[in-house]
């Protein structure tokens, strides 16, 4: 009900009337006055004045809008005809006889085809004047650069083909026909040009090849619309329809041309230092995406949903919205998991379960009913290594049934994004930065050449996709589009109604099951229960699904429990190791102590039954870590060092994330000591944290460790022996 509530019609107040209509309700005025002129005793040169003062108006009107004399006097004779009519009407009493009603109709249908005519002819006639005033431009600008590049270049022979305009007044392009002896302009020629025309800071020349060799396109930026402010455009043409076919807006280009990125085929890589306007970005972009009518969008963001609570405000707290825009939103790292097991699984059924679908083409067509699955993904550097191995996963296989991925990162290294994700999206975004060695990194082709004061302001970026013939060009700047949460929370209500729904097969995977109760385990974290409207019922009301977690990893499994992914035992502490626990201390003595009884030097250790030899058993520790060991596997202890392993139940027990300073705690050590020995043992097999080490629990981030990245060592410890 609230959905159908949301949508329910408004009354329209504005007068959209077009000229045939306009012209019909005159008439129709005219023939109520005379209805009820003859009835109540309307005298008939009331008519004749009211007539008198419309031509009269009309005229006046005409004459500001410089229409041509012979409108004129059409429209004023309309007003005089109608106004006999009445008077005629008034005078006689006969507005109701068929004679008269049938001279009315006649009138009527001559006054419609009228209006309608002259319009015509006046909009014909504007066009007409607009391209001759356009005509005499270009020509005036083809014989002054005619002359330009004769003073400045002393060339002969050349020939200026044409001049035009860029939409928005904001430049233009030379087409020049060099001649052949002289193929190409110097390379000094943008800067006497730019010199020559006297154009502002933020303009610019930029010469190009043509179509044909010995063509020369010289681009001219006479307005700077890099350092505007460009709000969204959101009026009722620009949040009309479209299909994520058309490509996803980002801004606009220094030419005022729109800037473009295609996310059918490919996936995009949007990065961009702190204060860049990249989260402004990825919001146009998801406006672009929503836009459609046959993209699904999901959101993983573990930092906190910041990219979603806009969009889902309509629907989780005003209740305007009837639907989430955002279908799915991972807002901690195990719904992440929970949402790229899904994903995957989907793109698995949909190759299998819409073959029928594959006649003319190897790919999947879009439509409302088989959308496309976008799934943006925020601040990329804070997500464990397991699940950007999946997020590899989805961006290696989906292509062909049209799931892809929108990735956003501080930085285009490794170690941030990762090579599969870094090859596959041939659409890059590159918001401004102070380096240009990050440009380059990011766009392998062209990139060298980028001047990252082109794009000097805020919002600004630059970016390259492939065009319509799958090439990828050179990296062009832009300015990103200004989108406001008052813009998103307006656009969210248009855009509502027009969401796709995932298909049966899409869902129907092992991982599908805990699809539809998603809401019930990511509301309770994003909102208070008080503060969400009816519209999420429908999403709440059934049971919440919440998966195993694996014990060892702290991953959700979302498949058969007797797969090879299946929980591994926990390990629980003997109670003879609790017992030789040491008590609280402080500093590196107290880690000394706990680990004393790794470290077994060969002196101390005894020789076997065999009274030694090549079965005996001998252990080498350093510091609690295995370093050299011989004997028997049977014989041999555990690899993982007894600080890893500890620290992972702690972690796991706590619910898989844990600051580091309650990790200390927990082992009762001092927090600098026991930092600097577990980050060690982690660097010693190479395992890095995610994030820089900052993890998130509840609204604050702090430094401190993730279940899966401790799994992570403990795996490679294992594998080392």
């Amino acid at each position: 009900m609230a959905a159908k509530s949301a949508a329910a019609p408004v009354l329209d107040w504005s007068w959209n009337h077009t000229p045939a209509t306009s012209a019909a309700l005159v008439a129709g005025g005219a023939y109520a006055l005379a209805a009820t002129g003859s009835v109540t005793g309307l005298p008939p040169t009331h008519a004749l004045m009211v007539a008198g003062a419309g031509a009269a108006a009309q005229s006046v009107a005409d004459m500001v809008q410089h229409r041509p004399a012979g409108h004129i006097v059409a429209r004023c004779a309309a007003w005089l005809t109608a106004g006999g009519w009445t008077a005629s009407a008034l005078a006689d009493h006969t507005p109701l006889t068929w004679g008269m009603t049938g001279w009315w109709a006649a009138g009527t249908v001559a006054g419609m085809t009228l209006a309608r005519g002259l319009v015509q002819a006046e909009e014909t006639a504007r066009t007409e004047r607009h391209q001759r005033k356009l005509q005499k431009w270009a020509n005036k600008q083809a014989g002054e650069w005619h002359d330009r590049l004769h003073r400045l270049f002393r060339l002969e022979g050349h020939q200026v083909d044409g001049v035009r305009p860029w939409k928005g007044d904001v430049g233009y392009t030379v087409l020049v026909t060099m001649p052949s002896d002289t193929p190409e302009l110097p390379a000094d020629a943008v800067r006497k040009l730019a010199v020559d025309l006297r154009l502002p800071k933020g303009g610019g020349i930029q010469i190009l090849d043509g179509e044909t060799y010995g063509q020369t396109l010289i681009r001219v930026t006479a307005v700077d619309v890099l350092a505007q402010q460009i709000d969204l455009p959101d009026t009722p043409p620009d949040t009309t329809v479209t299909s994520i076919y058309d490509g996803i807006p980002l801004g606009l280009k220094p030419d005022a041309e729109e800037a473009r990125i295609a996310v059918v085929d490919d996936c995009v890589l949007v990065v961009g230092q702190t204060g860049s306007g990249k989260t402004n970005t990825v919001n146009v972009a998801n406006a672009g995406a929503l836009r459609t009518n046959n993209t699904i969008v999901m959101h993983i963001d573990v930092t906190g949903a910041g990219i979603s609570l806009p969009w889902l405000h309509t629907w989780a707290s005003d209740g305007t919205a009837g639907v989430p825009l955002i279908d799915w939103t991972a807002d901690t790292v195990e719904e992440a998991h929970i949402l790229c097991d899904t994903v995957i699984a989907g793109i698995g059924a949909r190759k299998t379960g819409h073959q029928d679908k594959l006649t003319e083409d190897d790919k999947l067509t879009v439509t409302h009913d088989l959308p496309e699955v976008l799934v943006v993904v925020d601040e990329i550097a804070e997500l464990p290594p397991a699940l950007l191995r999946k997020l590899d996963t989805i961006v290696n296989t989906g292509r062909a049934v049209r799931v892809r991925v929108l990735i956003c990162g501080l930085r285009a290294t490794q170690d941030v994004i990762t090579a599969a994700m870094k090859k596959q999206s041939r659409g890059r975004v590159g918001m401004r930065v102070s380096d240009p060695e990050e440009l380059s990194h990011l766009f392998p082709t062209g990139g060298a050449r980028i001047n990252p004061k082109s794009a000097p302001y805020k919002g600004c970026g630059f970016y390259s996709s492939p065009d319509a013939d799958d090439v990828v060009s050179d990296p062009a700047a832009f300015k990103a589009y200004r989108i406001t949460p008052k813009q998103i929370r307006a656009l969210s209500v248009t855009y509502a109604e027009r969401r796709p729904k995932l298909e049966d097969v899409f869902l129907d995977t092992e991982p599908g099951q805990y699809y539809a109760s998603r809401w019930g385990r990511i509301l309770p974290r994003l909102y208070k229960l008080a503060q969400l409207a009816p519209t999420t019922t429908p999403y709440t009301s059934g049971d919440t699904l919440y998966p195993p977690i694996n014990p060892l990893t702290g991953i959700p499994i979302t498949t058969d429990p007797e797969d090879e992914n299946a929980p591994a035992p926990r390990v629980v502490a003997t109670a003879s190791q609790e017992a030789a626990r040491p008590g609280p201390a402080v500093g590196s003595d107290l880690l000394s102590t706990i680990l004393a009884a790794a470290r077994t030097t060969p002196a101390q250790t005894p020789a076997t039954t065999n009274g030694g030899g090549d079965d005996a058993t001998v252990i080498q520790a350093d510091f609690g870590r295995v370093i050299q060991q011989a004997g028997t596997p049977d014989d041999r202890p555990n690899p993982v060092p007894q600080l890893l392993a500890e620290a992972h139940q702690h972690v796991v027990a706590a619910g898989g994330r844990m600051w580091s300073s309650d990790l200390a705690a927990a082992h009762g050590l001092d927090p600098r000591a026991f930092g600097t020995e577990l980050n060690r043992l982690l660097r010693d097999v190479g395992v890095e944290r995610p994030g820089a080490g900052t993890v998130r629990i509840g609204d604050e981030s702090k430094s401190g460790y993730l279940a899966e990245t401790l799994a992570e060592a403990i795996r490679c410890y294992r594998n080392t022996q």
